[in-house]
């Protein structure tokens, strides 16, 4: 099997490859010719010149016939010793090839030049301040996303569900990452938000609803009271629940807020130290998550998610694309307008390539031995030399070249020394 595949470049590099080998080819038999014509002619005049360096010429050709040759194969087919270096030393020169591009490329400060080089963050922020870019990337991430949700089925949902997930978190403490987590939520007081909000909820639904309010009451009525007591209670009664809850929506400081608060701590408190308390929050996690009801109710969930997804993407106007061109329209102009935001952007990039780099640099520099060490040594050399060995003959020109120089020279040199 060929690991090399050709590509429809290499009929020209064939081309160019023989053309090269016939120009270096025709100068040694110039050169040859020359030798041959003048060897029986005077060579005390011009003719000896001309004849020492067609001699020079041949020598330097052969010469670097023979060294560019033995890179590939055996010259001639005779197996001379460090003859076919490439075949017989591919393994080698693969590793050696890795070698140099794990500690010369492959480092850290490299990575961190070029990513700093290449404005990564300014690029992509420009990029993202195009309409047509923006919906680009939602497409693609719709696409991607919408191949991902239906090889998903409801199956598979179920068997995750009740075969990994809930058994994982029946047997994970629920206690202390709650209390943990509650405390955090008191000591941030996070959760006025919602305070706010349902009290909001309840004094106008309160103010809306008298009427049920009035019921509630008069049921527990005392049967012996006249009706225009009951009445009169009622409304005092009501009005009082209901200035009660606005005081305490608009008074941060009061004391039923406090007191919710001072609830919710010890409450904190006890999901972490208090062995009653951690018991009983167990054992309600273990009646929720071993009621049949509840991998039902995730599998109903995820059809709903799943389904609202689907249309949403299919839909152009829908709130997926507004939302997601809206969010990409912020991070491209945060990243063409916000320094400090661009250079933190580029700091967690550097830190991302330098810990790929410094982690898995010489994994991925060993991507070139391995793939070395499959190639057949006689295609490899062939496949090297059809890519370099245009470039090579002109070391066998250069070479008849130089030599015939060379050769002039010394006859020169040898001339005036007699």
């Amino acid at each position: 099997m060929s690991f090399l595949a050709p590509t429809p470049a290499d009929e020209q590099r064939r081309r160019g490859l023989r053309r090269m080998r016939l120009v270096a080819l025709s100068l040694l038999i110039l050169a040859a010719a020359i030798y041959a014509v003048t060897l029986r002619l005077d060579h005390s005049g011009g003719w000896g010149y001309v004849n020492t360096g067609a001699e020079a010429a041949m020598v330097g050709a052969l010469a670097d016939w023979f060294a560019v040759t033995a890179l590939f194969r055996h010259p001639l087919g005779l197996p001379i010793p460090h003859t076919a270096i490439i075949p017989q030393r591919k393994n080698e020169i693969g590793r050696n090839l890795q070698d140099f591009v794990a500690d010369n490329f492959l480092t850290e400060d490299i990575a961190r030049e070029r990513l700093r080089s290449a404005r990564v963050a300014d690029r992509l922020g420009a990029w993202l301040n195009r309409p047509e870019h923006r919906t680009r990337v939602l497409q693609e991430a719709a696409r991607a996303l919408r191949a991902g949700l239906g090889r998903l089925s409801d199956d598979e949902v179920r068997t995750i569900t009740t075969q990994f997930l809930l058994p994982r978190l029946a047997r994970e403490p629920i206690s202390p990452i709650a209390g943990s987590l509650l405390s955090g939520v008191v000591e941030e007081r996070t959760h006025h938000g919602l305070v706010d909000i349902a009290l909001q909820h309840f004094h106008a639904w309160l103010s809306e609803n008298p009427t049920t309010f009035a019921a509630l009451i008069g049921e527990r009525a005392p049967w012996w009271s006249p009706p225009w007591l009951d009445d009169r209670v009622i409304g005092w009664s009501y009005q009082q629940v209901l200035d009660w809850i606005a005081d305490i929506r608009d008074n941060e400081a009061h004391p039923a807020r406090g007191a919710l608060d001072n609830l919710l701590r010890r409450l904190a408190e006890d999901l972490q130290s208090d062995d009653e308390v951690i018991a009983r929050a167990e054992a309600l996690k273990e009646r929720l998550l071993t009621h049949p009801q509840v991998a039902a109710t995730v599998v109903s969930l995820w059809g709903s998610v799943r389904s609202a997804l689907t249309s949403a993407m299919d839909d152009p106007d829908s709130y997926f694309y507004a939302r997601g061109d809206e969010l990409l329209q912020h991070l491209g102009r945060h990243l063409r307008e916000d320094e400090t935001w661009r250079v933190r952007v580029e700091e967690r990039l550097g830190e991302a390539v330098a810990f790929a780099v410094n982690t898995y640099g010489h994994e991925l520099a060993e991507v070139i031995s391995v793939t070395v060490d499959r190639w057949d040594g006689r295609e490899a050399a062939e496949r090297i030399e059809l890519h370099v060995g245009r470039d090579l003959q002109f070391i066998r020109i250069n070479g008849t070249i130089v030599g015939a120089l060379a050769g002039v020279v010394i006859h020169a040199l040898s001339q005036l020394a007699g």
